[in-house]
């Protein structure tokens, strides 16, 4: 999770992130919907206006959610 946010952090300007727990967190962008992030022990799960994306950790590295999330924020 830490990978990804700096991760994130280096794709994406002016998001925000807020902890809600060691395992889940979410990003805000200002205009935008939160996207709600969650660690499920082989899986990451994104969620995005109540959708969810479900990742496999074993294929999908953190630099690779970062430019999903990228490609989302640019799509507006």
């Amino acid at each position: 999770m830490k990978q990804l946010k700096i991760q994130v952090a280096t794709k994406v300007s002016g998001v925000k992130f807020q902890d809600h727990s060691p395992l889940e967190f979410s990003l805000v962008k200002e205009g935008f919907p939160e996207i709600r992030v969650r660690d499920e022990r082989e899986y990451v799960i994104l969620t995005i206006s109540g959708n969810q994306y479900k990742y496999d950790k074993w294929y999908t590295k953190p630099e690779h959610l970062a430019e999903i999330i990228k490609v989302y924020y640019t799509k507006k």
